[in-house]
């Protein structure tokens, strides 16, 4: 289905002002359709003058389509388009009647001109099924009659109406809550949706006959908004709000309504967020906690390691010194992750800044205070977000592999630790390369309790592989592979 920009691009003569304006009424005439119960479709002209075409659509909310098939993109030609090429020519609206479809059932259709500087630039054909006769409700009619004055708006190139529109002005419809208040101020229709939400602001009694700045003056926390809800609901330009007080929290949206050249109201959507609210707080909470506890499993295990060191001084023996300096560094590659996780506000984690803390580290306690640089390392590549699951394990397993190259393959003299990362989506492959002396003959990584540790973790608990490769010119990789 071409988009509205295609077909005033390559069909139309409509100029980039106009384009602009017809997207500005397609983003806002969801409104439309679901007060009048009517599928709406945007004609242009075509650019030679031998037709229409069909340039938007939308379906309302609220009741029945006409619209069992797409029509955005179909082309009209000349001679079929009666009534939408009068309004065209005259500017001028023209009334319902009833056209037949292929399938025998009838339609009301409606024409509404879109005027702009005094041009008009398209039109809009309003469609509602034929329906029996019968006595509407009350909503209804403050439906139909604010659909009407935004038709008449369309026409007199007043809507859509200029102001600042964002995500809200998509979010709420019309069934969400709807009041319509007469040029003063005072309510002369509210939805029963409408009134729910007031009463869950604290209102007592009823809204209509009451001027709703005033009430909702009274029942809003002022500092909610930067501009007071008198200023809010009479605003001379659509407005977007939130206001809560201690009770509720409602989304607010004011359209001014014009008749007869002069402010006749405004017509005002709402939604009651108040549980939706609760909800983010209650995350939000929830949130600030796992922090909270991701900041004092750090603390313990550096507490944990603190420990180890201690101990690890007071040891004569060289191998149980070794030992708990090994288990100071894998202790500390948890204690890393948690750190970071305690900074984040979600479960996930930018890995490749861990992955160069862990290099440094590792190497710095490696290459002693003597000879310092001695082995130096390279990341290339990017872990990108990892969450904490994965996180954790992968660090140990780093840290492992990190310290093992350090100690083993150099033997006296330097070189250069290569971390080399590809990503793509949730498949990681690592390949962690020395420049160094190479696997020993007799190499045997169930001997070795470093080794055994990344087994167990890329096996147990990242379901993933390992290899070692010896590389060309001297050194081991060990290539590993996971998914996320």
């Amino acid at each position: 289905m071409p988009s509205l920009d295609d077909i005033a691009r390559f069909q139309t003569s409509l100029s980039a002002d106009d384009v602009a304006w017809l997207h500005a009424l397609v983003a806002d005439w969801q409104i439309i359709a679901d007060l009048s119960f009517s599928d709406l479709v945007l004609w242009v002209p075509d650019a030679e003058a031998k037709g229409m075409w069909a340039g938007a659509q939308i379906r309302p909310t609220t009741g029945p389509t006409t619209l069992f098939e797409d029509v955005a993109g179909t082309f009209v030609p000349t001679g079929r388009t009666d009534r939408l090429e009068i309004a065209l020519a005259t500017g001028e609206p023209v009334a319902e009647h009833l056209e037949e479809q292929r399938d025998g059932t009838r339609v009301r259709v409606e024409v509404i001109p879109v005027n702009r500087d005094r041009r008009t630039i398209a039109v809009v054909a309003r469609r509602s099924a034929e329906s029996v006769v019968r006595t509407t409700s009350t909503l209804e009619n403050a439906y139909f009659d604010a659909a009407a004055e935004l038709a008449g708006m369309i026409r007199r190139g007043e809507f859509p109406v200029p102001g600042t529109r964002t995500d809200l002005s998509d979010s709420l419809r019309v069934g969400d809550g709807f009041i319509r208040t007469d040029p003063a101020g005072s309510v002369r229709y509210a939805s029963p949706n409408a009134m729910s939400a007031y009463r869950r602001l604290g209102l007592t009694g009823d809204l209509v006959g009451t001027h709703l700045g005033d009430v909702t003056t009274r029942l809003v926390d002022r500092r909610a908004t930067d501009r007071g809800p008198r200023a809010l609901i009479g605003s001379s330009e659509s407005v977007e709000a939130e206001l809560e007080n201690s009770l509720a929290s409602l989304l607010l949206r004011v359209i001014p309504l014009r008749s007869s050249g002069r402010r006749s109201g405004s017509l005002i959507l709402l939604r009651d967020v108040t549980e939706l609210r609760l909800r983010e707080r209650e995350l939000v909470s929830k949130e600030a906690t796992i922090r909270e506890i991701h900041h004092r499993v750090k603390n313990n295990l550096q507490t944990v390691a603190a420990l180890l060191r201690l101990q690890g001084r007071r040891m004569e023996l060289p191998e149980a010194r070794a030992a708990l300096e090994e288990a100071v560094r894998r202790v500390g590659s948890i204690a890393l992750v948690h750190e970071t996780l305690s900074q984040s506000f979600t479960d996930f984690v930018e890995f490749d800044e861990i992955a160069d803390r862990l290099l440094h580290t590792v190497l710095d306690v490696s290459n002693g205070e003597g000879a310092a640089n001695r082995i130096t390392a390279e990341r290339f590549g990017s872990f990108g977000l990892l969450p904490g699951e994965v996180a954790t394990p992968l660090a140990m397993v780093l840290t492992e592999l990190i310290q093992n190259a350090a100690q083993h393959a150099y033997g006296d003299r330097g070189g250069t630790l290569t971390l080399a990362v590809n990503r793509i989506r949730d498949k990681v492959r690592l390949r962690v390369s020395d420049d160094g002396t190479g696997l020993p003959a007799d190499f045997d990584r169930t001997g070795s309790l470093g080794l055994s540790i990344v087994t167990t973790l890329l096996e147990g608990e990242l379901g993933g592989t390992l290899a070692f490769e010896e590389r060309v010119g001297g050194g081991t990789t060990v290539a590993i592979s996971f998914t996320v």
